[in-house]
C-alpha cells in the first residue's frame, strides 16, 4: 500500500471534538479536530474540505504535551515516571455560511419550553390511561 493510500484511509477517521470549549468556538465558525502529530496545516485543511464539503479559511494547530504518570515494576521495585503521548489539535475556521454538524440536536417544534412538552406528555399519558380503564 502506498503512503498516499494510507493518508486517504485516515481521512474518514476525522471527527470534530464535542466538548464545551469546542462548542463555544463553533459560534465563531471554529471547529477543533484531533489530528496526527505529523499532519501539516495544508494537509489538515484538505482533509476537512474533502470530508465535510466545506471551505477552510484558517488552520491553527496546538500540541498538548503528555502528562507525567507513575508506574511500578513490581512490589519492591522503585516506581518510575513515564509520559503519555503528546496530542495535536487543529483549530479550523470555516468560510462564513459553512458549518459541520457535531452535536445531534433534535429539530425544535413550536414548543417554547420544556415544561409545556412535559405537560403534553403527561396529558397523553392520562388520555391513554383513561382509554384503558374503559
Amino acid at each position: 500500500m502506498a503512503k498516499n493510500d494510507q493518508n486517504n484511509i485516515k481521512l474518514h477517521l476525522l471527527e470534530p471534538r464535542a466538548t464545551e470549549k469546542s462548542y463555544l468556538e463553533q459560534t465563531n465558525r471554529i471547529y477543533v479536530f484531533p489530528v496526527k502529530r505529523t499532519a501539516s496545516k495544508q494537509e489538515i485543511a484538505k482533509m476537512v474540505e474533502k470530508e465535510f464539503n466545506v471551505t477552510v479559511t484558517d488552520v491553527r494547530v496546538m500540541i498538548r504535551n503528555g502528562k507525567k504518570t507513575k508506574f511500578s515494576k513490581g512490589k519492591h521495585a522503585y516506581p518510575g515516571i513515564t509520559h503519555r503521548q503528546d496530542k495535536k489539535f487543529a483549530y479550523v475556521r470555516l468560510k462564513k455560511g459553512d458549518s459541520i454538524k457535531v452535536f445531534d440536536e433534535p429539530e425544535k417544534d413550536n414548543k417554547t419550553s420544556a415544561k409545556e412538552a412535559k405537560a403534553d406528555k403527561k396529558a397523553k399519558a392520562d388520555k391513554n390511561a383513561g382509554k384503558e380503564n374503559k
